[in-house]
């Protein structure tokens, strides 16, 4: 693709500032637009697992990152009351790919908004329409300014206004989970990796994350319901009272109701990737279920592979044909296998547990395997 071409990316959050960094560092001319008025930073923590973390280094982030973040070298899988079922040493299984590590979104939104350039980035604008032309697509925005760009890239999440323009039928969906999302300002005793705690129809998880802070997410089975501010931290403490030490060190941790974030999990049942001049990247292309832990990192992948086609070919259209080719048996790995995971989850907690002590280990490995390669 020809570097004289503006490309805009649409959001910015996680894989919008990764792909508005990579590009420009390739030399494009990009415009970045995001729908909230102020830089986003919504969600307590997440993992950024090795695959995630490579991209980074090879973009030239990953330094900045890892200086904020806790590098994390084994992950526990346990019954509720704390019993080891399976544990997987990451150093060995992902060799020299790069560390596991958990952050704060709001340090990881910073480290990446430090790398973008914002002359051309708008805040507090969304795209009203597009018209897609043989060499060209024409975006109209919200607040009524008109612009031709040689791509359009939507990287703006689960509910995507630009997949919605797409007009394709791919819409997110339930899963049957609801999460509720914490930081604590400590790290409960024992807690020295990334720990799974299973229990019957619901499981807790705890992920360290930079200075001494864990980031703690609890999932329930249920239907889809509000959960209100007031009282939210002790309704938490309530479900998850039957649940190890470690777990009740943790929520007792937390101070107030507003630490607690809450939703109701929804995926993609299918890749959407756009087309010739149009194409979608991270949540807004194949929001998968969290089984794996893969979201940021498989978005992290699409703003590297993007990078590079594009780098590779003059015409846009080959480019975005051979981004496709590249991304989609990996990404539809990732989106099987994590719901394989949330079936085998539902299951018996004895029948469950007793597979996880026996094949545990064995199957994290043929999980996480096939994206030990580059993407």
């Amino acid at each position: 693709m020809e570097h004289t071409e503006t490309i805009l990316v649409v959001g910015a959050g996680i894989a919008g500032l990764t792909l508005t960094a990579a590009l420009q560092r390739a030399g494009f001319d990009v415009d970045l637009i995001e729908h909230r008025r102020a830089w986003p930073t919504k969600g307590p923590g997440l993992a950024i697992q090795p695959n995630g973390t490579r991209v980074l280094r090879t973009l030239g982030l990953g330094e900045a990152l890892e200086s904020c973040a806790a590098s994390i070298e084994r992950w526990r899988t346990c019954s509720a009351d704390g019993a080891l079922l399976c544990e997987a040493d990451l150093p060995q299984l992902w060799g020299n790919a790069g560390p596991f590590l958990g952050v704060t979104r709001q340090e990881l939104h910073a480290c990446l908004l430090a790398h973008v350039d914002t002359a051309r980035a708008r805040l507090g604008v969304t795209v009203k329409s597009l018209q897609r032309e043989p060499q060209a697509v024409e975006v109209q925005f919200s607040d009524g300014a008109r612009a031709r760009y040689a791509l359009v890239v939507g990287a703006d999440g689960l509910r995507s206004r630009v997949r919605e323009l797409l007009s394709v039928t791919v819409r997110p969906s339930y899963s049957g989970q609801m999460v509720w999302r914490s930081v604590a300002p400590s790290r409960p005793r024992g807690v020295t990796g990334l720990v799974f705690l299973l229990g019957a129809g619901s499981f807790f998880g705890l992920c360290p994350v930079g200075n001494g802070r864990t980031y703690g997410f609890g999932n329930v089975t249920t239907d889809a319901f509000e959960d209100p501010v007031p009282g939210r931290l002790e309704r938490l403490r309530e479900r998850f009272a039957g649940y190890a030490d470690l777990v009740q060190e943790y929520l007792a941790a937390l101070e107030c109701d507003e630490q607690v974030q809450v939703a109701a999990i929804e995926s993609l049942d299918d890749v959407t990737w756009g087309d010739q001049r149009v194409v979608l990247v991270g949540d807004a292309a194949h929001a998968s279920l969290p089984m794996l832990g893969q979201g940021a990192s498989m978005a992290l992948e699409d703003t590297l592979v993007l990078t590079q086609c594009l780098c590779s070919h003059t015409s846009t259209e080959l480019a975005i044909a051979k981004f496709v080719e590249r991304r989609t048996s990996r990404v539809r790995w990732v989106m099987e296998q994590s719901r394989v995971t949330t079936t085998s989850l539902a299951e018996s907690p004895a029948r469950r547990d007793r597979w996880l002590l026996e094949h545990g280990a064995e199957l994290h490995r043929a999980r996480y395997t096939p994206l030990l390669a580059e993407p």
